[in-house]
C-alpha cells in the first residue's frame, strides 16, 4: 500500500541492491540555478562501490550540450559515467524529416538538436513537422500565448515532436513552463504529437543500451533503480520500462512537504509507486 512506502534520509539502503542508477538531472542533482552537493556526493559514493551512473533528462538539447551548464552549477563530473537527454531522443526522430519544411518551437538555445541534419526551417504557413523544444521566452510566456499559432497548425494536421514532455520544472524558486505543456495543449486541440523524452520507451530503451556497454554486458532491470523528483515522467516512465524507482520528494508534486499521509495521497490513485521516497538525494 502507498501508506506503507518507506521515507528514508540516506539511499544508502538501496545502493547494495543496485547495478545501475538512472539519476534525473534537473530537480536532483541541480534546481536549475545551483547543484545539490549531497545528490553529486551519493553518486560518486555509488561509483566508488563498482555502481553505473546514468544522469537523465528531458533536456530538448544533446547530453553534450548538457554538461556544460550542469558544471557551471557545480555538479561534478566524477558523479556520474555518461547522460542520456530527450534531446538525444528526439534527434534520432528528426532524422527521418530531413529535407523536409520543418518548424521549430523553442528557444534560439535549442538549435543544437538539429545540428548535422538536412532541415530546412520554416513558417507555421507551410511546415510539415513541427518539433516543440520549450516556449520561445519561458520566463514571460505561458502555453496560452501560444493558441493563435496552433489554430494554424491545426488547420493543416501538422504533427508535432516533444523534444521534452515535462511540463514545469522549477528554477531557482521559480516554476517554468516546459515544451510538454505546449504538446499537452496542442494535443487536447486535436494535434498529433510523439514523444521522446521520459516517461516514454525511446528514452528508456537508449539508456538500458548505454548501462550494457558502461558494464559491458545487459544488466538485469531488477538491479538497476532510477531516481527522480517527476512523477509523471521520471517515476511513471521507470514503471512503464519495467523498473524500480525512487522518489525525491518535489514541491511541485508535494506543496505541504513530505509526509506519510501526503506521499499516500499522491499515489492512491496511481498504477505505480516508487520502492521509497527521500527530502532529498543523499548518502
Amino acid at each position: 500500500m502507498t501508506s506503507a512506502l518507506p521515507i528514508l534520509s540516506s539511499i544508502a539502503a538501496l545502493a547494495d541492491t543496485s547495478e545501475a542508477w538512472i539519476v534525473d538531472i534537473w530537480g536532483v542533482m541541480h534546481n536549475g540555478a545551483r547543484a545539490h552537493p549531497a545528490a553529486g556526493e551519493a553518486c560518486r559514493r555509488f561509483r566508488a562501490k563498482g555502481g553505473i551512473v546514468v544522469l537523465l533528462s528531458n533536456a530538448p538539447r544533446p547530453f553534450s550540450a548538457v554538461v556544460p551548464h550542469m558544471t557551471s552549477l557545480g555538479v561534478d563530473p566524477d558523479a556520474y559515467d555518461t547522460g542520456v537527454t530527450s534531446g538525444d531522443a528526439t534527434r534520432e526522430m528528426i532524422a527521418r524529416w530531413q529535407g523536409r519544411r520543418l518548424l521549430h518551437i523553442g528557444p534560439e538555445r535549442d538549435r543544437g538538436l538539429f545540428e548535422g541534419y538536412d532541415v530546412r526551417f520554416s513558417g507555421p504557413e507551410t511546415a510539415e513537422i513541427a518539433v516543440c523544444s520549450g516556449l520561445y521566452d519561458d520566463a514571460k510566456e505561458t502555453p496560452a500565448d501560444y493558441a493563435g499559432l496552433f489554430e494554424s497548425l491545426l488547420a493543416r494536421q501538422v504533427p508535432m515532436i516533444c523534444a521534452n514532455p515535462d511540463i514545469l520544472v522549477e528554477r531557482g524558486a521559480q516554476l517554468i513552463y516546459c515544451a510538454g505543456a505546449l504538446a499537452a495543449d496542442y494535443a487536447a486541440r486535436g494535434g498529433r504529437v510523439t514523444y521522446a523524452g521520459k516517461p516514454h520507451g525511446p528514452i528508456y530503451d537508449r539508456t538500458l543500451r548505454e548501462i550494457a556497454r558502461l558494464r559491458g554486458r545487459p544488466v538485469a532491470k531488477e538491479n538497476i533503480l532510477c531516481i527522480g523528483d517527476g512523477v509523471d515522467t521520471d517515476l511513471k516512465g521507470a514503471h512503464n520500462a519495467g523498473l524500480r524507482s525512487a522518489f525525491i520528494a518535489s514541491p511541485i508534486f508535494l506543496p505541504t512537504g513530505l509526509s506519510p499521509p501526503a506521499l499516500a495521497e499522491l499515489f492512491a490513485g496511481r498504477p505505480f509507486a516508487p520502492v521509497a521516497a527521500l527530502p532529498a538525494l543523499a548518502w
